[in-house]
């Protein structure tokens, strides 16, 4: 089942004449055709889509994730083995890990992992109270 989006140029009529925010105004017309369901199945679509890229990404280190987002592959391992642990699927931080690095962490510290510069790691120091709370570098 489709759900039907607005042209490019509907949709921004509907925000410059609602002054809603474009994802207010995307969850508006939506929330009508989108239950709970729905919802999950995109959620975890995007989810899918974000693991996917850092996995193909493996020249973008975890710290210049940390220091720009606030979260990085670790901290998105973090929230798998919750959510697992939530749902009661008995898993440990290296089995969440693999899910997410799409290859044990040791392996991708060895084929990926670099050497943290300077630079990098005062800018870390400097972004500590930006990072996610479940980074535990906070």
């Amino acid at each position: 089942r489709r759900v039907r989006l607005y042209s490019r140029y509907q949709f921004d009529a509907v925000i410059i004449a609602s002054r809603l925010s474009p994802l207010d105004t995307l969850n508006y017309y939506l929330g009508a055709r989108m239950n709970e369901d729905l919802k999950i199945r995109l959620e975890a679509a995007a989810f899918r889509g974000l693991v996917a890229h850092l996995q193909k990404r493996t020249d973008v280190q975890n710290i210049d994730l940390m220091n720009l987002a606030g979260f990085c592959r670790n901290c998105l391992s973090k929230w798998y083995l919750a959510a697992a642990q939530d749902e009661g699927i008995e898993m440990d931080y290296d089995e969440a890990r693999t899910a997410i690095y799409g290859m044990t962490y040791d392996d991708w510290k060895s084929a990926h992992q670099q050497e943290a510069s300077p630079e990098q790691k005062a800018k870390y120091e400097e972004t500590k109270p930006l990072h996610a709370e479940i980074s535990g570098h906070r």
